[in-house]
């Protein structure tokens, strides 16, 4: 009797996780105004195999396909919002990016190398410092109906940051098969290969999908199902050929935007869908962390997250004016921008077959995912209200 207790228990541990941290989503917003995706990752961390064991390992397997799915649908639907004309009337807005990617960079570095990380791994850690999660950006912004210049210049700059720090976290990863096989073939496939495929493979899922809809007069009708069927074959295509599924989502939302698509129909977040794969998504991502782990690599978490913050809000502030917003949204902007763990767990999943586990190798990672899960959205929510573009209790 018991082994058959424990057979269905350990069957059904993901449906109970999946409805327990909605429930904690839904009172915890309510009672205590978190963002929903804060309590997901709480959730996913108390129910992980390393807290209270209800969880199995999530390391590959179908769970982080479905979590790539869910942060591929996220990615499609931030890169159709980007409107790269406003890049163009506003160029401050891309050197912002590139100075404050490149200042949380150098300063993330500098204090893994204080806290004697080997340069790789310090290397890599900078790397993912630099991006800011869309997951959870967009997903509070959506909550929250949060609009204004705060709002579209996080949502801008987060997609900004991803592409920046997934091309240095490749960069990055081609040095280290370099430096450790001496392979130049491999090295450059591990890097410049993949981030070019990926785009080219979401680049043309933009243009063929549209072309399909068009050519069916279905647009309306059936977007938003024919475009997550598409995230998914995309995502399953690039996880199986070990290209970037993130790169290539976002590639896709953006060329799809500008292939001057209307997407009216197409619900926000995905809708129920969406929905359920972002509570998905979120306690996958709480599963991943242990928190023995987590404890041991405090102090560099502290330091990085820290330094993370005071990189990123400096230079949004210097930026302001010259950009058109005030010195006050500047510096909400670099708050808002904080949400880190999703990005980087997904992006570290990926690279398992390279050797590279930075989550293993360095304990602060995990101690900076669980910090940055839980206050990063709790951060981007106040940015928002204090600016005056969200409600303070975001939707009911």
């Amino acid at each position: 009797m018991p082994e058959i207790v424990v057979a269905v228990l350990g069957e059904i541990a993901w449906p109970f996780a999946l409805v327990l941290a909605w429930l904690a989503g839904e009172l915890g917003h309510r009672w205590l105004s978190l963002p929903r995706i804060s309590s997901y990752g709480i959730v996913g961390f108390l129910l992980a195999a390393g807290q209270a064991g209800v969880l199995p390992e999530v390391r590959g397997g179908t769970m982080a396909l479905l979590a790539n799915v869910a942060f591929g649908l996220i990615l499609f639907e931030l890169g159709y919002r980007i409107n790269l004309a406003w890049l163009r009337a506003n160029p401050w807005l891309g050197v912002t990016s590139l100075v404050e990617s490149g200042c949380t960079f150098y300063a993330v570095f500098a204090v893994a190398q204080v806290f004697s990380v080997p340069t790789v791994t310090a290397l890599l850690l900078a790397s993912l410092a630099m991006s800011t999660s869309p997951a959870a950006v967009l997903r509070v912004v959506n909550e929250a109906r949060s609009s204004g210049q705060v709002t579209e210049r996080t949502l801008h700059l987060s997609a900004f940051n991803c592409v920046l720090a997934l091309l240095a976290f490749k960069a990055v990863v081609g040095y280290g098969v370099l430096a450790s096989a001496g392979s130049v073939f491999q090295a450059v496939w591990s890097s410049l290969v993949v981030v070019l495929v990926s785009a080219g493979l979401g680049a043309l899922f933009g243009v063929a999908v549209p072309g399909l809809l068009r050519r069916l007069g279905a647009l309306a009708r059936n977007g938003t199902v024919v475009f997550a069927l598409a995230v998914l074959l995309l995502t399953a295509l690039t996880v199986a050929l070990k290209f970037s599924p993130l790169l290539a989502a976002l590639a896709f939302g953006l060329v799809a935007r500008h292939r001057r698509v209307v997407l009216s129909q197409v619900q926000r977040n995905f809708g129920a869908l969406g929905d359920l794969l972002t509570v998905l998504l979120f306690v996958f991502v709480g599963a991943s962390l242990d928190w023995r782990q987590a404890l041991a690599g405090i102090e560099l978490a502290l330091a990085v997250v820290a330094v993370r913050l005071l990189a990123k809000t400096l230079a949004t502030t210097l930026f302001a004016r010259v950009s058109g917003i005030s010195w006050r949204k500047g510096a909400l902007t670099g708050l808002a921008l904080m949400p880190l763990s999703a990005f980087a767990i997904l992006l570290l999943e990926q690279t398992r077959h390279l050797q590279l586990d930075l989550l293993d190798q360095v304990a602060g990672v995990m101690a900076i995912a669980l910090l940055l899960e839980i206050a990063g959205p709790l951060l981007t929510r106040w940015a928002l209200v204090w600016a005056g573009e969200a409600q303070p209790k975001g939707e009911a």
